[in-house]
């Protein structure tokens, strides 16, 4: 290996180590390498800040922040767990399902893990430990369900990774709902399961007029999801539009037909996810710059013709990585993750055709899990402070639960029908 990609890894290390901030640790690292080791113009260093953040793609995740901002800010959010706990409450387990099911209906809104984890988790948590779930059981769950926020689609995450494979932003979302159903399936049944065997009692059976009013209560939110996938799916507008009617429609119900946030509440709403939205543009300008370097170097090229000199099979080459992105979500943020090493494994999926639509799936669900394993996974902070446990605590509560999804995601790994089934009906 060249002594100057050595040095370029140490100093990245050296500062993800000295806790600098990660978008910073890319950027420096980046410039360091583009100005003193590739020997080109600092103003291109600030060229490339600029082309990163001038796409259009990105204004579809900062509507999709907004979004879900709003809903956190209104009643959206509350609507959505009496609704999921009308449809499963009186099982055995059946709060926790509904927290699970929660989890689902947020993440078809909001795109985004973190999101899921405060507007759901908050709630939830508390909630099933005053209905006398186990609190290890309770952290356990809401803090591992949130994952659901960048499967099933709007996934902020799938629709950076669409910007750099150039994948249809449409298709690549449709690979998320069946990953999606699964995985809620899966957390639901082990809940049922745990429950019955703690000899949880199940809530009432609600009465057929509770389930009637609780819908028609429900109703403009539960029609918010269906108006975002109805109308880009219908061919009614694209995947940006949809973002910005989404807003339009989460502010009116707001503000016109609930009337739980204020006209006053607006500017307070916008100005909090104008702040995430800048955040996150910063981190894409900091990995961008890196990016260039890779680029510059052709590492991605040099890392391919290693590989695959010693990977011969497709299925090795899925376990490998699946290991590698599992231990790499401990320690970078999803964003970050997703901009630097989707350049470097698109040159190998080519080799060893594999679908860049599944693989951008499988990527998306390895870093989504990182957000519950230590040492930095944010969620695990999150549901922390809600219980007032330290990280120790949290990391023990979500071991089987991950332990559900990881099984999961290796099923997905190896059986790339599942999918790419409704990629495939939809747009063949």
């Amino acid at each position: 290996m060249d002594n100057s990609y050595l040095l370029i890894f140490a100093l990245l290390l050296g500062c993800l180590a000295s806790t600098v901030p990660v978008f910073m640790a890319l950027f420096f690292t980046g410039a360091a390498g583009l100005v003193f080791l590739v020997g080109i113009d600092p103003q291109i260093v600030i060229e490339v800040l600029y082309r990163s953040m001038d796409k259009f793609a990105l204004v579809v995740v900062m509507f999709f922040v907004l979004c879900g901002n709003i809903m956190t800010t209104g009643s959206i959010v509350e609507k959505l767990i009496k609704t999921a706990n009308v449809m499963v409450g009186f099982l055995p387990g059946g709060l926790a399902m509904a927290g699970v099911l929660a989890c689902g209906f947020f993440g078809a809104i909001s795109g985004s893990t973190v999101a899921t984890v405060v507007a759901i988790g908050g709630f939830m948590i508390p909630a099933l430990i005053n209905n006398s779930y186990e609190e290890k059981f309770s952290v356990g769950l809401m803090t591992t369900a949130p994952i659901l926020g960048v499967i099933i689609p709007p996934s902020i995450s799938m629709i950076l990774y669409a910007m750099v494979s150039n994948d249809q932003l449409e298709a690549l979302f449709l690979t998320g709902f069946i990953p999606g159903m699964l995985i809620m399936a899966t957390m639901s049944c082990y809940a049922y399961f745990a429950c019955k065997k703690m000899g949880m009692p199940p809530l009432p059976r609600p009465s057929f007029s509770e389930i009637v009013s609780v819908l028609k209560e429900s109703i403009w939110a539960l029609m918010l999801p269906l108006l975002i996938f109805g109308g880009i799916y219908s061919g009614l507008f694209t995947a940006n539009e949809a973002a910005v009617v989404a807003c339009f429609y989460a502010f009116f119900v707001e503000i016109v037909i609930h009337g739980d946030m204020k006209l006053g509440d607006v500017k307070r709403v916008v100005v909090s996810s104008a702040i995430t939205s800048a955040t996150l543009l910063i981190i894409v300008a900091g990995a961008s710059v890196f990016g260039e370097y890779l680029t510059f170097e052709q590492i991605p090229a040099k890392i391919a013709t290693v590989v695959v000199n010693n990977i011969s099979s497709p299925w090795i080459f899925l376990l490998a990585v699946n290991i590698l992105l599992l231990f790499i979500g401990m320690f970078m943020d999803i964003i970050s993750a997703t901009l630097i090493l989707t350049p470097i494994f698109l040159p190998l999926l080519a080799k060893f055709g594999i679908d860049t639509m599944h693989f951008g799936l499988l990527m998306t669900i390895n870093l989504g899990i990182g957000y519950c394993t230590p040492p930095l996974g944010v969620s695990l902070y999150i549901s922390g402070a809600t219980v007032s446990k330290d990280i120790v605590y949290v990391s023990k509560a979500v071991l089987p639960f991950l332990v559900l999804q990881i099984a999961l995601l290796f099923v997905l790994t190896f059986c790339p029908d599942i999918v790419l089934l409704l990629p495939r009906l939809i747009y063949g």
